[in-house]
């Protein structure tokens, strides 16, 4: 068996660390004090993120979709097999060293998607994207903490409510869709979100292909006509960060 070594650490912005450790040919990266956040041997849920949202808007000749939490890459290169040479991706990733471990020791994995001149990666929380685009998204993929109950930051919490979700509403194009990953089902979050106007589809994903544990996805169409919930947009206490796994 493979012996886990520390490779590298990050601080989060706001609080807290990040750490990189490799075994063997694999990666994993886990906060401190905490458990595991995610690993390059079970990404087949972050694949479907990005799969099953580009059919969405595969009609759209130059899509324009923002990504919320890079992680280890593999939901911007599933995107990026689905979408056409003129689609345009944001990935707004908070921890700046992720983007420095997806540049490097992890691109393998995931194909080196950050290469892409389709690609813009931003170093800040994806919550300010998205209060600063208006009806000019055509996707917003969110792997963010553990879904709609979050483990890792509270001020994640914003991104799952009224504010955050009317934000969204207002960052996308008519038909535009709303994705949200999560480690398990919420009714009451399903009924929020068709509150604040979405048509929702819940789709229910497996982390490794066929295998491994039952995960969600949020599938949150804005409907034509539709230029947003009347509630009004707060600021988020705390940056968005990555899941636990």
């Amino acid at each position: 068996m493979n012996r886990l070594t520390l490779i590298d650490t990050a601080p989060i912005p706001g609080g807290g660390e990040l750490r990189l450790f490799a075994e063997g040919d694999h990666y994993s990266i886990k906060i401190a004090g905490g458990g595991d956040l995610m690993s390059t041997r079970m990404h087949g849920s972050e694949e479907a993120l990005a799969r099953i949202t580009c059919e969405r808007i595969a009609a759209i000749a130059e899509p324009r979709i923002l990504i919320g939490g890079l992680g280890m890459g593999f939901t911007l290169a599933a995107s990026l097999a689905q979408l056409g040479e003129k689609a345009r991706i944001i990935v707004a990733e908070l921890v700046p060293g992720v983007i420095a471990w997806n540049r490097g020791p992890l691109g393998q994995h995931a194909g080196h998607p950050l290469d892409d001149a389709r690609v813009e990666v931003q170093a800040c929380d994806v919550a300010a994207v998205i209060r600063a685009e208006r009806s000019s998204l055509d996707a917003i993929l969110l792997d963010v903490d553990n879904g709609p109950g979050g483990l890792t930051q509270v001020g994640n919490d914003w991104l799952y409510a009224m504010p955050g979700l009317a934000a969204s509403m207002a960052a996308l194009r008519p038909n535009g869709v709303l994705a949200i990953w999560s480690a398990h089902a919420d009714r009451k979050f399903s009924e929020r979100l068709r509150q604040s106007g979405f048509a929702v589809d819940e789709v229910p994903v497996r982390a490794h292909g066929n295998k491994g544990a039952r995960h969600l996805i949020w599938l949150a169409t804005k409907p034509t006509g539709q230029s947003g919930s009347s509630v009004r947009c707060g600021t988020p206490t705390k940056p968005a960060v990555m899941r636990r796994r």
